[in-house]
């Protein structure tokens, strides 16, 4: 049986929590979608983000329908860390995966349509998703003779964290080389932002709840996801609005264009002359 809440109070600001972290981080992917759709480019943000990003929500979807809706997985994980332990994946964890996905998988979709400039996908990004899938396909193999889903699970979920970890990396060091966010939504780092402090507050009230924090290391992946979107979105903002402020990156197709505007309003200027 479930373990339940003993405040009612506080299971209310649980879900409140719960859901401005899900309606914050499934917002935050559509700024960038909108972005790419008005400009018809996606000159800006980098490639190897939404490509880690994808290996990254896939998994991470992988851990929380499966610790939410299996029975099995749910009784290893109260044999681990105790039977009046509540499970720490939340309806709200389930569906913000199930959208980021969807989500993510569609601005990938954009990267090919749209115009590229000179960017491209690194190899770099492309070996780690790889090694990345092929090592959870090992991992299958070894849980099947002793059912250790609960162990299998925890391995999909260490790769999301990992993938958190790396994925921001090649955005902001793009960035820091371009001296400027040009083409990279600043209002999916703002409500990424929220979204963190959420889900963060969400696992607090959980645990000021049942007076315990194996809420906490039980689900590390979770809080690392806060903290690690958190300390990132910071740098986000800093390098938008301090470091590269009005600071947009002439693309060689576009000068192009503006200068043979100019030459046909030259044209257009002698040919008027008598």
């Amino acid at each position: 049986m479930a373990t339940e809440f003993n405040s009612f109070p506080l299971e209310i600001v649980y879900e409140i929590f719960g859901w401005i972290a899900f309606f914050s981080w499934s917002i935050s992917f559509y700024p960038q979608v909108f972005l790419n759709f008005h400009r018809k480019s996606v000159v800006g943000l980098n490639f190897d983000f939404v490509v880690l990003n994808l290996t990254k929500h896939s998994t991470y979807l992988i851990y929380n329908a499966t610790l939410y809706f299996s029975s099995a997985v749910q009784t290893q994980y109260r044999d681990k860390y105790g039977h009046d332990e509540m499970i720490p994946v939340a309806a709200n964890d389930v569906a913000f995966s199930m959208h980021a996905v969807i989500l993510t998988a569609f601005t990938l979709f954009q990267i090919f349509i749209y115009e590229r400039g000179n960017q491209k996908i690194s190899k770099i990004s492309l070996t780690i998703v790889v090694v990345a899938w092929c090592a959870a396909a090992f991992c299958v193999f070894i849980a099947l003779p002793t059912q250790s889903w609960l162990w299998l699970i925890s391995v999909f979920n260490t790769i999301q964290v990992t993938m958190t970890v790396i994925k921001y990396i090649p955005q902001a060091f793009m960035n820091f080389f371009r001296k400027s966010t040009e083409g990279f939504s600043i209002g999916n780092i703002l409500l990424d932002f929220s979204g963190g402090v959420a889900n963060y507050a969400q696992m607090a009230t959980q645990s000021i709840d049942q007076g315990s924090w194996v809420n906490f290391y039980g689900n590390v992946g979770k809080a690392l996801l806060s903290l690690v979107s958190i300390f990132f979105d910071l740098l986000f903002m800093v390098q938008h609005y301090v470091l590269y402020r009005s600071k947009p990156v002439h693309h060689p197709s576009k000068v192009k264009v503006d200068e043979a505007n100019k030459e046909a309003l030259l044209v257009t200027s002698d040919s008027d002359l008598p």
